[in-house]
């Protein structure tokens, strides 16, 4: 037996070394049994009859496994699986048999009513159905069905649901990857832009993180090729990727790096003394050689072991002397089953057997069950015993003592156990595990770029937060419903609801590496880790109170857990000396719990209910778990896991994100054992959290109870009481409370922020104070007084001011510095000083930025760092250029000296000390710190050692601090000697300036505390003979007094740099620029203009589109013109004037106004290509431009726009910049394309080149003897004699965005107004001109007859609307110009319509889902409809009636109301699918609407909404747009999806494409052709040919000839958001109905229909009582409307709209003498009082005579004209249509038709409720009625041979009605002109017009309109 043994073992190694085990089975000889294959790939093999035999051979009992065993007693259960159980465990609902068996084939058990029942007979809850937990053990109560996946997800093939736009975007979401098949090809990763870095797979980044040293890509793809990168620690070793990792690890076999550069060309000693080298030359721990583990992978750090080293047996095994397992059964059996003897006697102490022994002489001496074998008696015991040494008794198994019996808590009971759950959780039915009350849990992990959620039993994977930078470590709190999350690249701390929304900053400085955070959800608090700072820190849940906790002995904290029950924080540190440690949560009682077998210590949690903590190594590749205490501490999972990073646990589940595979698993917390993948493929997945309440559980205690424990600030929990604690630097005052104020803090500067040390506590910590925006802090200073401190910043070229807790920061210069290096504050008078070493200038200011002025400005070079003595009146300074030297001078820049000015490299940090009257530096290139006296005598080193690279240099009592830039350390020593040196603060990056704040400073009185020392603006300290001295703002001169400063600049430049405004004053001797301090921001401003009269400044800016003006000295800004500009390049202000002139590239005009913006007119508009500089002459009355289109040119014309010439058009490029200069009678031009500056006679002559080359000039000017212009190349301001060119300067460098300049000397008298008396007699523009001056008007509108007076507004015009504006386009002018309306508080509007009566505007906003209406000039604006509006897209008005119509496409209804909103009532709420357009006929009471539904159609209906009609609903596509011509009775509509603008009469008949294709047509309208006095026949016949359209596509206005459908034409290009459009003309609205006067004695509503009208109430009752009567009230408003005589006798309209209100009373003609209904002109006679009987008899005989008479006549007539001879050449007919026209229209007869007599003749039966009425039309010539429904190929054959005809001939048309109301002669005379002007020809029957042509030169040319596209920003250029 032991041969064969040793044999096997034999086999096995040899199997083992060549490697080809691996997972397969073994197999032993015959005889033999073959144990299970070990973890490590062993095998055993044992003879066979040790199989099942009852005892563990093979150490894992794989022996005895499924062994049916004949050894249960009566009493107990045989299961399947040969266990025994008791019998009374059988059908109790627990799994005691371990296979079920037990359970099997049981009566069906109750289960409650709350309960579900399992399939195996288990009952659990029923909450538990469904929650993706296999709580009934064989899964039937997760047999569900799929859940529905909502619009925004997309279903995998799995059945799970992902967020929609997770599909196809390159990452694999779904778990089996459907989310990323068949997605198109064309689907690429998107490509970054030019401010970002992409990742190596794709992803952006902001290209600020590219080399950085922080891995923000997660790949560490941003950190590769980066010569300039930080380098890694001196204890770590940089991948080439650009990761740091532990020194150590270089060479030691395993990749590290994730390019695997730490394992390449290495040597093979690079093992250190305590690491052994395996076989491949890895390296690994000494302490695992020999352990029994393969740690090496090859096995050899387990060879030539020694036996002893060999892995023990199992516990219920026996070892062998050689080294064999047995079971523990076979010892002292008589049976040498070891081979060697050492089971037997002598070995063992064994007790004689007697072998006469039997089962059935009592019990075989065992004490529970006894069996045969062998012939020999062998005890046994029942489940839950175990047998004792002796072979025969039984003892208890303590199954609790053996972990994982239970899942939480567990009771040893005599022969089994009972287990038992914490609060929150409950048992399951195998009674052994619990699970968590409450939700179904959540995972919820960070994921770099997003955070997302899984649910971990099923597939469910959602999105919570995306768009993150770089998210690391996260934690919840449950109670609030918060998510926070820390995110490495922002190096912030956020918080969201846990819904997604509210996302924001808790934490925003001072992080540099935050990689853990836990959430204290009892006491509230936040707790992270920072591995960059080596810091624990706590603060509130919002930030607050923020506190360094834990900072001494930490290397590289990572994960963090709190236990708030206990009071504890738990973490992880991943320095040189790998630990875990715990202390109490205010940070005391601090322990290690872990330090040996740790590398990276990554993820740590705490299991709450099993009072353990997990933990993962990514170095050692485990998960391992100890107590709380670090007790009992054990590896859970060693086996399959790459790169853990963080860990969570729940219930009896441990889940983990690993990097490596980028995967969510899960195992057994107990074994290790059910591995599984909850998902992979991820993206980068870090933190995880599982988001439940019972990972927060609510049972500990609020240590600091319900007020903060008495704290002031921070209640921090300790053990078993709290810990009152302050802020980071703030000293306890006492118990409870924290000081107010920090007393004494070094100030030092890093670049991107500034930190405090607080010197009022012990801990040293450098905190952040909380600052916006700082980019790269050099300077600093403070001011005790006001508790300010100042830093410059020389990124952003600014100095700023903050209080010293970071509350209240400002800007308090931020012009004209390039780079301000040092500052300093003058206390006593409260002035700040600053060097400029980019300017080489000293400047001084008030300490809030006023009253700037320069100091010094010659001979400077580099000025550094800068100190003042306001004690004795100096100020020092460094200068670090060729020569560098330090400086004296007084305060006021006087007496200047060099105190020190060898052995100087580069001086930096300055300080004094006011004790000893010493002055110290700090010398970064002969590295040493000196001092001397003031005066520089006394010099002597201080520091000559070990000062690497000295910068900030400050003093405090007896130290001397300074800050290195390359020890990256603040350090500290004794400032006489040099000694005690002290490191106060290290591994700082861009260490800058330093200083001390504290309250001592010493204060004096001066001169200028005295009426600020008599000086009208700075009073500035001086040395001690003078005391102070008076100085004047930068550019400005003290007067004489020397005192007193002058007004302002009198000669100055004044110039545009796109953000600012900025003027060089030329009054003083040296060249700075003051930004103009206008309190408004500025985007783009070019052009620049100035008024020296009034001393206001004008400019332009593009990108606000805006013209502005204020003062020069900043105050009283204001726009003065604000619409209709697009790209203002030049602007010219004309002083003597008063008016400024502006070009617009964007638009190409020149334009005129008044210098407040008033009466603005359109110069100049055509042949303009781009129109750049403009430059005026007033004296001469000439204007001259430059335009810089495809043929540059220079133009000159008169100011009025008049008698223009091209001067210049040879050899230009770019002409930018334009000057005048009338002293020396020149033109002078810059061209950028040419590069010159060149010069001519002022009519263009005599040209000549005076400056070449130049860069890129842009603006130009002229003052005295000097050309003055700006360069954008140099980006300077340069300076040349005007007549020479010569003696070119440079005024000002370094200037980017130079714009326009100009040179202003407001000494110089102006010239004369030639409109300077009366306005030149001009109601509104005067203009000069060569000899004179002209009248003008505002744009669109004419000069009157007189040439001077004009009207406020067109005649004729366009309104429209394009969202958030409405504007006017006059159509009495020919320039089209569009002009803003000044409508308030536009939003987004779409429909108008206007009212002529009350000239108001009115319109719909959906935004505000309101109707509005306003005057024309902005005022008066009221909304009349503000509730029950949800899409109004449609809106007309009834100029008769007064009531508007509107359509509401979000509720599908048509409405109306009184034109003040009142009487509102829904007139068709039903078949309605989205109502569009909507238009009125008043004099017909027709309303007609267009809806673009599923089915479109466009319909009528009267004006009550009876009679409804379908006119079209076939080839209709979008219906949008709709209008009426009243004249020739047609619709026309744009259907914005077959792109055509049709037409058909009033039924949709005779259907016409006008024109066909458009692109995308919305809204259209067209004028009515009425003559008017004051209307030219000729230009009115121009204008009424033209339909207008807006089109969404190319963002114009256009307009075609609405008879030809040719002719086509832009009005307006390149508006956006273009709406509705609407003409607006005398002519455009009206004639009259029923309803026209007095409401047609409605009391409410009145609806005229074609002959008659109906009364109705709105739907809402409103305070007056309401009739459907006319003429009649009801006296009382309860009075019922329908109590009116017989039924009858009123008869109702017909209407498709059920009745809303009171019904409809339909006053017809025949129904007037119906009581209400009564004419408007009659008295309505009280109740009971009929017409008297004769009088309506007699009445009624007088009507019968006219109508005889009338019909006789007609008849006479009729016969007359078929007997008129047909060979009349022609007919003469007058024209009554245009009343004031004698004119006389002559047209050739031709053949008539058939169809021509039908049109002379016409009865017309008028149709609704039975009503009729014969109206007799005599009609000469030819008019189509368009309610006649004629065939458009009969109307084709009335083709006069020349021409057609344009007016109708109504003058004998006769209407008679039969009504009992007579009409007067003014109402016939009325309706006379009424229908006369309905009547009108139609176009459609010629082809050409012939119109009568009186004025030929008013005829609108037909130009094309289409300007082509120009660049309209700079950028374009």
């Amino acid at each position: 037996m032991q041969v064969s043994v040793v044999l096997c073992s034999m086999i096995t190694f040899f199997l083992r070394s060549q490697g080809v085990l691996g997972s397969a089975e073994c197999s032993c000889g015959r005889n033999h049994f073959t144990c299970a294959v070990s973890a490590f790939g062993e095998c055993t093999c044992i003879p066979a009859q040790w199989q099942c035999d009852g005892d563990n051979d093979c150490g894992d009992h794989s022996d005895e496994d499924g062994c049916m065993l004949p050894t249960c007693s009566p009493l107990d259960f045989h299961c399947d699986n040969g266990k025994c159980i008791r019998r009374s465990w059988v059908c109790d609902g627990d799994n005691d048999c371990e296979d079920d068996s037990d359970e099997q084939d049981c009566p069906p058990r109750e289960c409650e009513e709350d309960e579900f029942h399992c399939q195996n007979g288990y009952c659990i809850r029923s909450l538990w159905h469904c929650d993706g937990d296999n709580d009934c053990g064989d899964n039937s109560d997760e047999l569900c069905d799929m859940r529905k996946c909502s619009d925004k997800e997309f279903r995998c093939t799995d059945g799970s649901c992902i967020a929609e736009h997770w599909y196809c975007d390159g990452d694999t979401d779904c778990k089996d990857g459907s989310d990323e098949e068949n997605c198109p090809s064309d689907v690429m990763t998107a490509t970054c832009s030019v401010e970002e870095f992409q990742c190596a797979y794709g992803r952006c980044i902001l290209d600020i993180y590219h080399c950085d040293g922080d891995d923000d890509c997660g790949d560490w793809s941003d950190e590769s090729d980066c010569s300039s990168h930080q380098p890694c620690r001196s204890v770590e070793f940089m991948c080439s990727s650009g990761m740091c990792i532990n020194a150590g690890w270089r060479c030691d076999g395993e990749f590290d790096c994730d390019d695997q550069s730490d394992e390449k060309n290495c040597t093979t000693s690079m093992c250190t003394a305590d690491q052994f080298r395996c076989a491949s030359g890895r390296c690994i721990r000494l302490s695992w050689r020999c352990d029994g583990e393969d740690d090496c992978s090859d096995g050899s750090d387990e060879d030539d072991c020694e036996k002893t080293d060999t892995p023990p047996c199992a516990p219920d095994q026996f070892l062998c002397g050689n080294g064999r397992c047995i079971g523990q059964r076979k010892v002292c059996n008589e049976v040498s089953d070891c081979g060697d003897g050492t089971d037997e006697h002598p070995h063992q102490d064994c007790r004689p057997r007697s072998s006469d022994g039997n089962c059935n002489l009592n019990n075989g001496g065992c004490s529970q069950k006894c069996q045969m074998a062998r012939g020999l008696v062998q005890c046994t015991c029942h489940t839950g015993y175990r047998l004792m040494e002796d072979g025969r008794a039984c003892q208890d198994v303590d199954e609790c003592a053996e972990e994982g019996y239970c899942s939480q808590g567990c009771t040893n009971t005599e022969g089994g156990f009972q287990c038992w759950c914490v609060q929150g959780y409950e048992l399951r039915p195998d009674k052994r595990s619990c699970k968590a009350l409450g939700p179904e849990p959540v995972l919820l992990f960070a994921n770099r770029i997003d955070i997302r959620q899984v649910l971990p039993h099923r597939s469910e994977y959602t999105l919570l937060l995306n768009n993150l930078e770089n998210a690391i470590a996260l934690d919840f709190h449950h109670d609030q419903e918060l998510v926070f999350w820390s995110d490495v690249t922002l190096d912030r701390i956020m918080k969201a609801n846990l819904n997604g929304s509210n996302v924001e900053e808790v934490v925003s400085t001072g992080l540099e590496s935050p990689g853990g955070l836990a959430i204290d959800w009892i006491h509230d608090k936040l707790y992270w880790t920072d591995s960059g700072t080596s810091r624990i820190e706590v603060a509130n849940l919002d930030g607050t109170h923020r506190k360094v906790l834990l900072w001494q002995s930490m290397e590289k904290p990572r994960a963090i857990a709190l236990h708030p029950i206990e009071g504890k924080i738990y973490w992880t540190d991943w320095g040189n000396t790998p630990r875990i440690e715990y202390a109490n949560m205010d940070g005391s009682n601090r322990r290690v719990i872990a330090d040996t077998h740790l590398f990276w210590p990554n993820g740590l949690t705490i299991d709450y209910a099993g009072h353990r903590m997990y933990w993962v190594d990514a170095k050692h590749h485990v998960i391992e778990r100890a107590d709380l205490d670090g007790r009992n501490r054990k590896a859970v999972i060693s086996q399959g896991l790459p790169h853990p990073f963080a860990i969570t646990v729940f219930e009896d589940s441990l889940y983990w994100t690993d990097w490596h595979t980028k995967s969510i698993n899960s195992a057994n917390k107990f074994t290790g054992k059910n591995q599984e993948i909850i998902r992979n493929k991820l993206h980068f997945p870090m933190d995880i959290h599982t988001l439940h309440p019972q990972r927060q559980p609510a049972g500990g205690r609020n240590r600091c109870g319900t007020n903060n424990g008495g704290c002031s600030h921070l209640c921090l929990p300790g053990n078993k009481t709290y810990t009152c604690d302050c802020p980071t630097g703030f000293k306890k005052v006492d118990q409870h409370n924290c000081a107010l104020s920090l007393d004494k803090f070094l100030l030092f500067a890093r670049r991107t922020d500034i930190r405090r040390i607080s010197f009022d506590t012990e801990d040293m910590s450098d905190d952040v104070i909380p600052l916006a925006d700082v980019r790269n802090a050099v300077a600093l200073d403070w001011h005790a007084e006001e508790g300010f401190i100042y830093w410059t910043d020389v990124t952003t070229d600014s100095i700023n001011r903050a209080q010293w807790d970071g509350s209240r920061q400002e800007v308090v210069v931020d012009t004209s510095l390039e780079s301000p290096a040092g500052l300093a504050i003058d206390w006593v008078t409260n002035k700040l000083y600053w060097t400029d070493a980019g300017t080489d200038r000293i400047e001084v200011s008030n300490a809030d930025g006023s009253m700037r002025t320069v100091l010094i400005w010659e001979n400077l070079d580099r000025p550094r760092d800068i100190v003042v003595d306001p004690i004795g009146g100096y100020m020092y300074w460094t200068d670090w250029g060729v020569s560098p030297k330090i400086e004296q001078a007084g305060m006021d820049a006087s007496s200047r000296i060099v105190i020190i000015s060898s052995n100087l490299t580069w001086p930096n940090g300055l300080a004094i000390d006011y004790q000893t009257q010493r002055l110290y530096w700090a010398d970064a290139g002969m590295k040493t710190i000196e001092f001397g006296n003031f005066d520089g005598s006394d010099r002597q080193v201080l520091i000559g050692s070990q000062l690497p690279h000295p910068f900030g240099l400050t003093l405090h009592e007896e130290k001397l601090y300074w800050t290195d830039w390359q020890s990256k350390s603040i350090q500290c020593a004794n400032k006489m000697t040099g000694l005690g040196r002290q490191t106060l603060a290290e591994n700082l990056e861009n260490l800058m300036d330093i200083h001390m704040f504290h309250r001592y400073r010493t204060t004096v009185r001066t001169p200028c505390a005295v009426n600020n020392g008599g000086c009208s603006h700075l009073c500035l300290l001086a040395p001690p003979t003078k005391g102070s001295s008076c100085t004047c703002p930068t550019g400005i001169n003290l007067q004489l007094d020397g005192k007193t400063c002058t007004h302002g600049m009198s000669s100055f430049l004044i110039f545009a740099r796109r953000t600012d405004i900025r003027m060089v004053s030329l009054d003083i001797p040296y060249f700075a620029d003051v930004v103009l301090a206008v309190n408004r921001s500025m985007k783009n401003t070019i052009a620049i203009g100035v008024d020296p009269k009034e001393g206001k400044v004008y400019w332009s800016d593009s990108t606000l589109k805006k013209v502005s003006r204020a003062n020069i000295n900043g105050t009283a800004h204001e726009d003065i013109i604000a619409t209709g500009l697009m790209t203002t390049d030049g602007l010219a202000v004309d002083a003597v004037g008063r008016k400024i002139y502006w070009t617009d590239t964007g638009t190409n005009r020149i334009e005129v106004a008044n210098l407040d913006g008033s009466m603005r007119k359109v110069l100049i508009w055509q042949n303009l290509d781009s129109p750049r500089a403009i430059a005026l002459y007033h004296e001469m009355g000439y204007m001259y431009w430059t335009d810089w289109g495809e043929h540059a040119k220079l133009e000159r014309s008169a100011m009025d726009g008049s008698d223009r010439l091209v001067l210049i058009s040879n050899n230009l490029g770019w002409p930018n910049g334009l000057a005048i200069d009338s002293a020396g009678s020149q033109l002078l031009w810059a061209d950028a394309h040419t590069e010159r500056i060149e010069a001519a006679d002022l009519n263009g002559l005599n040209r000549r080149t005076l400056v070449s080359p130049v860069q890129h000039p842009y603006g130009l000017t002229v003052l005295g003897p000097h050309i003055y212009w700006t360069d954008w190349q140099s980006r300077s301001i340069q300076r040349a004699d005007k007549s020479t060119g010569a003696n070119t300067i440079t005024v000002r460098s370094n200037l980017p965005g130079l714009m326009d300049i100009q040179a202003v000397d407001r000494e110089k008298p102006l010239s004369f107004n030639k409109c300077g008396r009366r306005n030149g007699g001009c109601s509104h523009l005067c203009l000069p001109r060569p000899n004179g001056t002209s009248c003008a008007c505002p744009t669109g509108i004419l000069l009157k007859g007189d040439a001077r007076s004009c009207d406020d507004s067109p005649e004729t015009y366009l309104l429209f609307s394009n969202r958030v504006s409405v504007r006017r386009i006059s159509l009495d002018t020919n320039d089209h110009t569009d002009v803003h309306v000044p409508v308030p508080e536009l939003h987004n509007v779409i429909s108008l319509d206007y009212d002529s009566v009350d000239g108001k505007l009115y319109y719909t906003d959906v935004s505000l889902d309101v109707i509005r209406r306003v005057n024309l000039d902005g005022t008066g604006m009221e909304t009349v409809i503000s509730q029950g509006l949800k899409t109004t897209d449609g809106l007309a008005v009834d100029w008769v009636t007064r009531n508007m119509y509107w359509t509401d496409t979000g509720r599908n209804t048509i409405e109306v109301a009184r034109l003040d909103g009142t009487s509102r009532k829904v007139l068709v709420n039903n078949s309605l699918d989205e109502p569009r357009a909507i238009a009125v006929f008043p004099s017909k009471g027709y309303l007609f609407w267009t809806d673009w539904g599923h089915i479109a159609k466009i319909e009528r209906a009267h004006l009550d909404g009876s009679d409804r009609k379908v006119l079209i609903n076939t080839d209709l596509g979008w219906p949008n747009g709709l209008t009426l011509d009243y004249d020739t009775r047609r619709i026309f509509w744009v259907d914005a999806h077959l792109d055509r603008i049709e037409s058909s009469d009033l039924n949709g008949k005779l259907r016409q494409i006008l024109v066909s294709p458009v692109s995308h047509p919305f809204a259209l309208t067209q004028l009515k052709p009425v003559s008017s006095p004051l209307t030219p026949f000729s230009r009115l016949s121009q204008q009424d040919r033209w339909i207008y359209w807006t089109d969404w596509q190319t963002k114009s206005i256009q307009r075609v000839d609405k008879h030809t459908g040719r002719s086509k034409e832009t009005v307006l290009a390149n508006v956006e958001g273009l709406m509705d459009i609407i003409i607006v003309s005398p002519q455009r609205q009206s004639g009259t109905n029923h309803c026209g006067v007095n409401n047609g004695g409605c009391t409410h509503l009145c609806f005229a229909n074609t002959n008659s009208f109906v009364c109705a109430c709105p739907d809402e009752p409103d305070s007056r009582p309401c009739s459907t009567i006319s003429g009649y009230v009801p006296t009382s408003p309860d009075r019922e409307t329908t109590s009116t005589p017989a039924p009858n006798k009123i008869p109702k309209a017909s209407t498709d709209t059920p009745q809303q209100g009171p019904p409809l009373i339909n006053c017809t003609d025949k129904s007037l003498s119906v009581e209400g209904c009564l004419e408007s002109n009659v008295v309505t006679a009280p109740h009971g009082e009929g017409l008297h009987i004769s009088y309506v008899i007699g009445g009624a005989l007088t009507i019968l005579a006219i109508l005889i008479i009338i019909t006789a006549f007609i008849i006479y007539r009729h016969k007359k004209s078929k007997f008129a001879d047909p060979g009349v050449s022609n007919l003469t007919y007058s024209n009554p249509s245009y009343r004031t026209s004698t004119q006389e229209v002559k047209i050739e007869t031709s053949q008539k038709p058939p169809i021509y007599n039908q049109l002379r003749y016409k009865k017309e039966g008028g149709g609704d409720s039975g009503y009729t009425k014969e109206k007799i039309r005599i009609v000469e010539g030819v008019c189509l009625l368009s309610s006649e429904e004629l065939y458009w190929e009969d109307l084709k054959q009335l083709k006069p041979s020349r021409g057609g005809l344009h007016t109708c001939m109504r003058t004998d048309t006769v209407s008679l009605q039969a009504s009992s109301a007579s009409l007067d002669d003014g109402e016939t005379e009325q309706l006379l002109q009424e229908e006369t002007s309905e009547c009108s020809s139609i176009n459609t029957l010629t082809p050409v017009t012939v119109t009568p042509q009186r004025h030929p030169q008013h005829s609108l040319p037909d130009t094309g309109w289409i300007p082509t596209r120009k660049p309209s920003t700079e950028s374009e250029v």
